[in-house]
């Protein structure tokens, strides 16, 4: 009898049997896990091979790099490229002069600039009437007034000029590749364009000014040259987004029309990217203000000049006045290209008399070149009789320091020790004190945690250039600083961030202030601080998160506003309180824009950690500084330069890696879902 084998029976209907997955381990337990094997290796191996670099020691790349700027300053005479770069710096010393000749300083032989205070004044308010209407018009009268009250007139001409010639370069270079860069349908171009313009705006400030100099020399060249470099990058990516902006069916119709691409760029594209295009030279203006004080480092002329002169003497309210009127400037030149971009906007769609506005501004014009008459033949009206507005205000502030610093004392410096003993000494310590090895494999495996393979590479060689430049200790407490400071950054973004989205009567009210605070140049925020906590590392941490919490707060109570109220309405149906439906759906449903203000607050707290130097933050600004004042320093300022500018890269690409990781999601999770 033989046996037979029947196939086991199988239910048609029989799903297949569920495999479940494990849970996967969220980044910040990852993270968590790397940190604590990070401290055990560096409780064994602490003070080993930390690359510390003792006082003013050099190295044999920094007296390399300080023998090839005694190379270029030798063969001035004789190098081409040199000769050029000298040349074009001459051309910028050239028309600055002229123009501080017309408005700013006596032109000799007469005792008087050629235009005085009151044609100034008249010309500014009527250019201001005539781009912006009548609010303008004031605002910008009452800021020119107040730079001759307070005693500053001549410094607060001179800024402006280097700012409108810097910015004026800035737009006749940048307009082209904003052109280029919103027209072009190759990738590579556009790849190649975003790299150059992220890293000049990824640069600190202040590292723009070592190599200027060494190509341009020092004064209002230099100062120029410098602000041009950190104006450029928005006008460019700001109006070629605008520009590229411009949708498609609009390009077919024009395409279909039988245009040519030089007809549809200046009858289609330009005139609907204008709002864009006066966005970006908006934010062209506001950095180059910015850069401009930051010039007066490299005797650039301007408002910078008094402020950096009461910094060196920790003179607060010396430093004070003419920090208020940066602002006053910066407030007056942002409102004013806003509202000019506003009325072209109106006045497009017929919003305007135009035949009354004619009437108007020829009256106004009238007046104004009565104006400048009279500052041209009466002493009165050439130059501003000497007030003691600015010397009464200065001391009113001094005494508030005075005053606010015996009374908070105890306040403001347990602040200092908390942040100090709690977060600042650990951290530094742990960066700084652990073998270059051991911290550099830690920041990068925690690049991959955060942002990826897609991070590993940038991190691999930025780390890599700051272990060459042999500048691998001070690195370190920098970025503790700058660490720090973006963690308190991202405490107020959250927090103010949070109540921004979730009450309107706090946005209505914070809002206009964050967006004065964005138009103070980083420079004027030390005044403050310093007052406060005085020359320490700390005072740079402070103001760098006063600098760069604005646009976190902003980016974050928008991020949270961005969660769809169908969401918000689910949760609240389910029970939720307040705080579940912040720490549960809003927070979580924001992370791309909080890992965003991390970035963006990262850099500038990074770049406040650089211009501290000054005022005691040590580490890689003080080398900086150093490299300024010392011409045989000048090569270990370069490597700190370089080695800042490798920080910035580093920390902006994990955190956009992070970013596009969060958005995107994980590929586990794209597959689940």
């Amino acid at each position: 009898m033989t046996a037979t084998l029947t196939p086991p029976r199988v239910e048609p209907d029989a799903e297949p049997p569920v495999v479940r997955e494990r849970p996967s381990m969220p980044r910040w337990a990852w993270a968590l896990v790397v940190v604590g094997v990070w401290i055990l290796v560096y409780l064994v191996t602490k003070g080993q091979d930390t690359l510390a670099l003792p006082g003013r020691e050099h190295t044999d790349l920094h007296e390399t790099l300080t023998g090839f700027r005694d190379d270029v300053l030798a063969s001035r005479d004789t190098n081409p490229l040199i000769q050029l770069t000298y040349n074009i710096g001459q051309a910028f010393v050239d028309l600055v002069d002229w123009a501080q000749r017309m408005i700013s300083v006596p032109d000799l032989p007469r005792p008087v600039p050629q235009i005085g205070w009151l044609g100034v004044t008249a010309i500014a308010t009527w250019v201001g009437l005539a781009v912006a209407g009548w609010r303008i018009a004031i605002l910008v009268g009452a800021s020119f007034v107040s730079f001759g009250l307070f005693g500053y007139w001549s410094d607060s001409m001179d800024l402006l000029i280097v700012t409108f010639v810097a910015v004026a370069v800035s737009v006749l270079i940048g307009m082209p590749f904003a052109i280029w860069l919103g027209t072009t349908r190759r990738p590579a171009v556009v790849a190649a364009i975003n790299v150059v313009l992220d890293i000049l705006q990824t640069m600190p400030t202040f590292v723009y000014l070592l190599p200027v100099v060494l190509f341009v020399g020092i004064g209002a060249s230099a100062a120029v040259v410098c602000t041009v470099l950190y104006a450029f990058p928005p006008i460019v990516r700001i109006a070629g987004h605008g520009i590229r902006s411009v949708s498609a069916t609009t390009i077919e119709a024009t395409d279909a029309s039988g245009q040519t691409r030089g007809q549809r760029l200046r009858k289609v594209q330009l005139p609907m990217a204008r709002k864009t295009i006066v966005v970006g030279v908006n934010q062209s203006i506001m950095a180059a203000l910015s850069m401009a004080t930051i010039a007066a480092f490299v005797d650039g002329p301007g408002l910078g000049q008094p402020v950096l002169a009461a910094l060196t003497r920790i003179d607060v309210g010396g430093a004070f006045v003419p920090g208020m009127l940066i602002v006053v400037m910066a407030v007056m030149l942002d409102r004013t290209t806003t509202a000019a971009s506003e009325a072209s906007e109106k006045a497009a769609r017929g919003g305007i008399d135009l035949r009354r506005r004619r009437i108007v501004l020829a009256a106004t014009a009238v007046l104004a070149l009565v104006a400048v008459y009279l500052s041209r033949q009466y002493f009165w009206a050439a130059e501003f009789r000497e007030t003691s507005w600015g010397p009464s205000l200065a001391d009113a502030v001094d005494s508030f320091t005075e005053w606010f610093t015996d009374t908070f004392q105890g306040v403001t410096e347990g602040f200092k020790d908390f942040i100090s003993s709690v977060l600042l000494n650990p951290m530094q310590s742990l960066l700084a004190e652990s073998p270059w090895y051991v911290t550099g494999l830690a920041i990068l495996l925690l690049a991959f945690v955060f942002g990826g393979v897609r991070a590993v590479l940038p991190t691999v060689v930025c780390l890599a250039g700051i272990w060459y430049l042999d500048l691998w200790h001070d690195a370190m407490i920098t970025l503790t600083m700058t660490l720090v400071g973006t963690l308190l950054v991202m405490v107020l973004a959250v927090v103010f961030g949070v109540w921004m989205a979730r009450r309107r009567a706090v946005d209505l009210v914070l809002r206009p202030l964050l967006d004065a605070g964005q138009t103070i140049p980083p420079f004027v925020y030390l005044i403050p601080m310093l007052a406060l906590f005085g020359p320490t590392r700390f005072t740079a941490i402070v103001a760098g998160v006063v600098y760069a919490g604005p646009v976190a707060v902003k980016l974050v109570a928008d991020g949270i506003k961005g969660v769809a109220p169908t969401t918000i309405e689910a949760s609240r149906s389910t029970g939720a309180t307040a705080w579940q439906e912040i720490t549960k759906v809003q927070l979580p449903m924001a992370r791309g824009s909080l890992v965003l203000a991390a970035n963006q607050g990262l850099l500038y707290v990074l770049s406040m950690a650089v211009i501290g130097g000054m005022v005691g933050a040590g580490a890689l600004g003080y080398d900086i500084v150093l490299g300024f004042s010392r011409s045989e320093e000048w090569g270990k300022g370069a490597a700190a330069g370089i080695t800042i500018v490798l920080i910035g890269i580093m920390v902006d690409r994990i955190c956009r890696a992070a970013a596009a990781r969060t958005e995107g999601g994980s590929p586990g999770t794209k597959a689940r879902n």
